[in-house]
Formats: structure tokens, C-alpha cells, sequence
């Protein structure tokens, strides 16, 4: 029996963000495949998809894990547009990595234009608290400061990774709920008033 493809509504697109040797591709790859990689070398971006019950409704989570191209503005902007969420991922061993979160942070705001655009900050590496360089309570700060959700991670355990990836893809769609109210409001008489006009041309 074949089965019926999601509906639109239902594939939520994230985006992985963050420095590189954050752990990006690891927390990708254990919420994918439940497996753990220690030395991943990324080379190029990687797009994934996986079919999930979220709240008792099958979707479809599509990430795309960024690598290497953040140099390049352009590649990274179109990156930022086809997001409908965006994972900023630090290592809680790494300060400048937490530093690097508010460029990334500034750059999605400005290819978004929207300041409410569904954000998760996450703190990686929680296995490695001995080694721990930016506490708990500045993430914290940040998070709050920027008005999103702070969650740590540790993509070797799997602690809190199906979390951050369930966490935004609920407000993805709980966004997207409320966009289709919205346009559903008016939006629908106009593109119709639009397309009379084109036939009688």
C-alpha cells in the first residue's frame, strides 16, 4: 500500500548553524541515525530528511547541516532564506565559538528580515562540563536576551538531542499555524481580485 506523501505544511526545513568543530554534523547525525561520530570531516553542506511523529502528527524534518561555506556570503544567505528554523549550535568548551553565535544571530536576522523567526540557542559538548569554558547562566543570558530558547546537548550521550530538533520543529510549525491564519484573514480575496483582473486583460 502506498503511502500518503506528507503535505506541505507538515516539512519543516532547519537549519544547523554555528562555528566549525561545534558538533553540528554529530548532533545532526545522532538524531538521524542514532550514531555517534567522533571525527567528522565536513567538506561540503548536507541536506537530510527524516519522517517523525511530533504530537501525534507525522512530519517531515529536512536539516540542512552547513559546512565550510560560511565563508562565502552569498551560498550562506541562501542557506538562511530557504530555513524556516535555525539550531545555533556552540561548544560549551569554546568561548569563541559562543562569541561567534552573535554574528550568526545578526546575519539570519538580516537575510530573514524577522525577529521572531523560530531559533533555538544550543549549547554543546555537555558531556565535557570538566572542560566547560562559557557557564550555563551567560548562554542563559543570551538566550534570554535575544528572546529565544536555551537548551544544552551533548550529541556523544544523546542527551537532548531529539529535544532541540523537536523543540523548533513545534515552533516552526505552530509559526507556520498562525502565518496561514493571517493570510487566510484576507489574503485569499485579494490573489483571486488579482487573477480576475489578469483575464480580463
Amino acid at each position: 500500500m502506498a503511502k500518503k506523501p506528507v503535505s506541505p505544511e507538515a516539512l519543516h526545513k532547519v537549519i544547523m548553524v554555528g562555528s566549525g568543530g561545534v558538533g553540528k554534523s554529530a548532533l545532526t547525525l545522532q538524531f538521524m541515525y542514532d550514531e555517534f561520530v567522533e571525527n567528522y570531516e565536513p567538506t561540503k553542506a548536507d541536506s537530510y530528511r527524516k519522517e517523525v511523529v511530533l504530537d501525534g502528527e507525522e512530519v517531515q524534518i529536512d536539516i540542512l547541516d552547513t559546512a565550510g561555506q560560511e565563508d562565502y556570503a552569498a551560498i550562506r544567505d541562501n542557506y538562511f532564506r530557504s530555513g524556516e528554523g535555525f539550531l545555533c549550535v556552540f561548544s560549551i568548551t569554546e568561548d569563541e565559538s559562543f562569541q561567534a553565535i552573535q554574528e550568526f544571530r545578526e546575519q539570519i536576522l538580516r537575510v530573514k528580515n524577522d525577529e521572531n523567526i523560530p531559533f533555538l540557542l544550543v549549547g554543546n559538548k555537555g558531556d565535557l562540563q570538566d572542560r566547560r569554558k562559557v557557564s550555563y547562566a551567560e548562554a542563559q543570558g543570551r538566550a534570554q536576551q535575544w528572546g529565544v530558547p536555551y537548551v544544552e546537548t551533548s550529541a556523544k550521550t544523546r542527551e537532548n538531542v531529539d529535544k532541540v530538533f523537536f523543540d523548533l520543529t513545534r515552533e516552526i510549525r505552530s509559526r507556520k499555524m498562525e502565518d496561514t491564519k493571517t493570510s487566510n484573514g484576507g489574503g485569499k480575496d485579494k490573489s483571486k481580485r488579482k487573477k480576475l483582473k489578469c483575464i480580463i486583460l
